[in-house]
Parts: structure tokens; C-alpha cells; sequence
């Protein structure tokens, strides 16, 4: 019996006319794009207007179908930051309407779907990385349907050169506290209590609630001059998967918020460009453009998605991302399976009549 593999590939933007992609997030009819020229772009799903057949509007023995021309994300809004560094990260808020964009290290506060600047938000500066809580990241938005709920304050931490500062926001967001933390931060994540966080050589675990670190394994087992990009992934509730190079594979390791191994371990033949991870799937994309999924509970690989053919050079996909909340796909086979139909009618007398 065959299987059916977890992941098939579909373009959804056909180009970006702003500079080169540097991050990049979805939530349900709406892409958000962040590029390395400062660029932020926002695309909308949108349906062509229907087709109608050329007997349209008449009362014949047949009649035509109408066909909706095939749906497209197309560019509802584009603003570029005043500085034109990188977009480095683009976390969005459901619950909240927010978004979060990191870019020359402040954190600036955005309104989504609009991806608008809030106003009076002052940016949050000197922000070497930031981890939102990820268990706030998983509460739906606000039904249009419902009365409106009182809305809960989201939870994050902003990784300064020397502290941890912790924020929370419901509008704006609002600091709660600072505790001392080691310089070097590069990446971190964050889920209830547990903060993981990457500095220059290794992981680390810090308890939030207790203010204590632990100390887990280096991002570059090899040793060596070349820097390691580190990688962290949210697995559950108190999980969390981190990616190792060995100087000849990378390997993925489960651990718990107090910093004990679970789970088995990942192989990857070399070190990631990126790494994703979609419960119950891990998804990294090589160096050779190839895109290998591993499955989190056998930690086997189920399936391995070839590199582009004819592109130069040949890692010309940039990296993998995890949208939380979910995004619409156009059908590819729309146009294909709808076409034009007549169909025979029996029209009986009375009926015409009551037409009339």
C-alpha cells in the first residue's frame, strides 16, 4: 500500500519586485513579506471576476455554467523602513491583531491584516533576538461573529546585551521585568516558562519563573572558526528541538524545559539552511536545495523533496516556515476541472408561463 507524503509544493507568489526575501509568514487570506532592503509586503488572496457564458441572461433549452477564473495573491500594500536594513523576523499575533517586526535591532508594532504601524507605538531598541510565548501565539483570533471577548495579554521576552527583559502586551506592549543574562544571544524561543535561547557558542535553557540558566550543548561540536547558524524549534508544552553540527552531519535533539534529553535524536547529511518544524513534522531545507521531512515520533525520514531543476545556483530556495494560524492555498486545478457544461433541459409549458 502506498502512501500519500505529507507535503507537495505550490508557488504562491510567481515573484517579489522589492529586493530579495528574508522572512516571511501567512495567515489565512493574507501573506506577509519581509526583504533585505527594508521592504514589508502584505498579499491579499483575491478571486477574478466570473466568466460568463455566452448565453447568459436568456431563457433557452440549455444553459451555461459560470466560471470563476482561477484565485492569485496579489500585492494589497507595500511600506519600507525608513532605514533600509533587513526585515530580520515577522512574528504575528492572532489573538491580538498584531504583528511584530524586527528589523536594525527594534522591534516596531504593526496592526494586521492592514499592516499598519500602531500608532503612538514607540519601537522597542537594542534587541539583540525575541521569543513570544508560543502557547499565546496559538489562540485563534477574534471571531466576527461573536461578541467581543476580553482579550488576554501576550507574552515576550526581548533579549538584550546583558538582560532578559520581559514584556507583555495587549495593545501596546508594556514591560514587566529585566533579569541578568550572559552577551551573545543569537536566536531563542519561548514556550510557558522556559525560555531556550542560543548564544555565540552554545544552547541554553533559562527558567523564567525560578530567574536560573542551564547549560545544554554547543551549536558547533566540530570546533573551528566558520560560525554555526543555530536552530530552535517549539515542540510542545514543555519541549523544545535544537540542531547540532558534528563537523560531519547535524543532529536534532529533544529536550524538556529542564534541559533533559527525549525522544530519539535526527540526522541531517549537512548542517541546515532552515528548519521548521509542523507537528508531527520537522521540515529542513539543505544546501543543495533539497528539502528533507522528518517525522518528530519515529524520527525517520518520510519524505525528501528533490532541489529545483534547471535554477542557478542551485539553493535558490531560501528557507521553510511554519505559519500558526493556518493560510488559504488557491487550487491549482480550478481552471482545469471547471469548464464550460451545456446541458439539455425539458421545458414544460407551465413553466414558461410562469416566467412571463
Amino acid at each position: 500500500m502506498s502512501t500519500v507524503p505529507p507535503y507537495v509544493l505550490q508557488a504562491l507568489l510567481s515573484s517579489v519586485d522589492a529586493g530579495q526575501i528574508s522572512c516571511a509568514q501567512a495567515l489565512g487570506s493574507e501573506i506577509y513579506v519581509g526583504c533585505t532592503n527594508g521592504s514589508l509586503l502584505r498579499y491579499t488572496l483575491q478571486v477574478g471576476p466570473d466568466s460568463p457564458g455566452e448565453h447568459a441572461g436568456t431563457i433557452t433549452s440549455c444553459f451555461s455554467i459560470v466560471i470563476r477564473r482561477p484565485e492569485s495573491y496579489t500585492l494589497s500594500s507595500r511600506q519600507n523602513f525608513p532605514s533600509g536594513k533587513p526585515i530580520d523576523e515577522l512574528v504575528l499575533i492572532p489573538c491580538l491583531s498584531r504583528a511584530l517586526i524586527f528589523s536594525d535591532r527594534q522591534i516596531h508594532i504593526y496592526t494586521i491584516p492592514s499592516l499598519d504601524p500602531l500608532p503612538n507605538a514607540k519601537p522597542i531598541r537594542n534587541v539583540e533576538t525575541f521569543a513570544v510565548d508560543h502557547q499565546h501565539l496559538l489562540r485563534p483570533p477574534p471571531s466576527p461573529n461573536e461578541p467581543p471577548a476580553r482579550l488576554l495579554p501576550v507574552d515576550f521576552c526581548v533579549i538584550k546585551r546583558t538582560a532578559i527583559a520581559m514584556f507583555s502586551i495587549i495593545t501596546t506592549p508594556y514591560p514587566e521585568q529585566e533579569v541578568p543574562f550572559q552577551p551573545g544571544a543569537q536566536l531563542a524561543r519561548r514556550i510557558g516558562r522556559y525560555l531556550c535561547v542560543a548564544d555565540t557558542e552554545n544552547y541554553n535553557v533559562v527558567d523564567l519563573q525560578n530567574a536560573q540558566m542551564f547549560p545544554l550543548l554547543p551549536v558547533n561540536q566540530a570546533g573551528g572558526a566558520t560560525p554555526v547558524k543555530p536552530f530552535i524549534s517549539v515542540v510542545s508544552e514543555a519541549e523544545f528541538l535544537i540542531l547540532s553540527w558534528t563537523g560531519e552531519s547535524t543532529i536534532g535533539i529533544f529536550i524538556t524545559g529542564d534541559g533533559d534529553p527525549v525522544r530519539g535524536t535526527l540526522t541531517f547529511p549537512s548542517h541546515p539552511l532552515s528548519v521548521c518544524l509542523d507537528y508531527p513534522n520537522v521540515t529542513a531545507l539543505l544546501p543543495d536545495g533539497s528539502i528533507e521531512i522528518h517525522d518528530v515520533e519515529t524520527q525517520s525520514i518520510v519524505q525528501v523533496i528533490p532541489p529545483p531543476e534547471n535554477e542557478q545556483p542551485p539553493g535558490e530556495r531560501v528557507g521553510v516556515v511554519s505559519s500558526t494560524g493556518g493560510y488559504l492555498v488557491p487550487s491549482q486545478e480550478q481552471s482545469d476541472k471547471l469548464q464550460k457544461t451545456k446541458v439539455r433541459l425539458t421545458v414544460h409549458s407551465e413553466s414558461v408561463k410562469s416566467l412571463v
